[in-house]
């Protein structure tokens, strides 16, 4: 048996690291995993070569909520069960979700891996699969080990599994709301520059925290355009991203634009009668555009 899921990246309404509160919204980047029982062991991976921890310790959180200790073969269990299939797991990925750019990506390939390897053992093992919060739990605690995420990202997370926009305290992990976006073109310009959200300077964040809980007060009232104008224009000023990609595209007509997560993309929420337009102001500037959509649906199996 082979389980594939498609796991969506998401762009910032609000930052969390600076309150500890957050908000994001699906997109329709995502990175698909696919999951099977194959050679002994966890296999793991990326179509895109990066490290495979991440992977490697969603698996483990998952034969840990089945209470399948780490120093157990799978094979053992297999036997146990009965069931005639091979004596490790393997995970594979494909992706068109840029990496360490602020798009949830480390978000997306958690909620991708823990669902599917969940999905495997349980239909495998007539085991009780984890619900929608248990998967996204076990999701952000491997993120977390992994070190590829501050607060837990539980917004990033949260959006990435339903799709839509979540608005989230991240601390309690959460959910405060949960809303739709219109059917919006977005587009993400990513500058010749790369951040990792696990690098961040932490405490350089914390000091608008202020402005950002105006920004978040937005977000809780559906105000979801200005808050991510506002917020990305504190977290860019803040990390010395420039904010002219966000006034360009302002300027030529987008609904909102503003720096996603710790960078290094920006993200613009545009019409089909302004797209062109804000791709022409972006133009001034050396870097990459991606054209992709809101994404209401959420993390699906395929």
């Amino acid at each position: 048996m082979i389980k594939k899921v498609k796991s969506l990246g998401s762009a910032t309404i609000i930052n969390a690291i600076a309150t500890g509160f957050g908000s994001a919204f699906g997109i329709d980047l995502s990175i698909i995993a696919e999951a099977k029982f194959g050679k002994t062991g966890i296999n793991c991976v990326s179509d895109l070569g990066v490290d495979p921890t991440l992977m490697n310790l969603c698996v483990k959180k998952v034969l840990s909520y089945y209470n399948i200790a780490n120093d157990v073969s799978l094979d053992e269990i297999i036997n146990t069960f009965d069931i005639g299939t091979g004596e490790g797991i393997e995970i594979n990925t494909t992706t068109t979700l840029p990496l360490g750019s602020g798009l949830s990506s480390s978000s997306a390939l958690s909620n991708a891996v823990v669902t599917a390897t969940a999905s495997l053992i349980a239909d495998n093992f007539c085991l009780q699969p984890p619900n929608d919060f248990e998967l996204i739990n076990l999701a952000i605690d491997a993120s977390l080990e992994a070190k590829v995420t501050i607060t837990g990202a539980f917004d990033d997370a949260s959006a990435s599994y339903f799709g839509g926009v979540t608005v989230t305290d991240n601390t309690k992990r959460q959910i405060l709301l949960q809303d739709e976006l219109p059917d919006k073109d977005i587009l993400v310009f990513m500058p010749d520059k790369s951040s990792l959200s696990g690098q961040s300077d932490v405490s350089r964040m914390k000091l608008i925290a202020p402005l950002v809980e105006i920004a978040f007060e937005q977000a809780l009232h559906k105000d979801f355009y200005e808050a991510l104008t506002l917020n990305g224009l504190l977290y860019a000023t803040t990390l010395g991203f420039n904010n002219n990609i966000s006034l360009e595209a302002l300027n030529a007509g987008a609904k909102a634009a503003g720096l996603s997560g710790t960078g290094s993309s920006f993200v613009a929420i545009v019409d089909n009668n302004t797209i062109d337009d804000v791709k022409d102001a972006w133009a001034q500037f050396d870097g990459n555009i991606i054209e992709t959509k809101v994404n209401n649906e959420g993390t699906k199996f395929i």
